[in-house]
């Protein structure tokens, strides 16, 4: 499994999604499930998966997908297709 699937995963299983759902075009509270708490659920979990500490700017800038697969190219993640 690559990054990017690494990372659809992290997001359906932090914001308790099923398995098929599409997180691709999904941004901070677009859908009820992503509220502040499980915000922080994510980022945890995307940080202990890619082995980053996300900065207080990353966590706060982390409002959808795409900009997750931003902020984690800056600390060297890469994602191909």
């Amino acid at each position: 499994m690559n990054n990017l699937e690494q990372l659809e995963n992290i997001f359906r299983d932090s914001l308790g999604l099923e398995k098929e759902a599409s997180v691709i075009e999904l941004t901070y509270r677009s859908i009820e499930e992503w509220d502040s708490v499980a915000h922080m659920v994510l980022i945890a979990d995307i940080e202990d998966f890619f082995n980053v500490m996300l900065e207080t700017d990353d966590v706060i800038e982390l409002s959808s997908f795409s900009n997750a697969i931003l902020i984690l190219g800056k600390h060297g993640i890469v994602f191909n297709s």
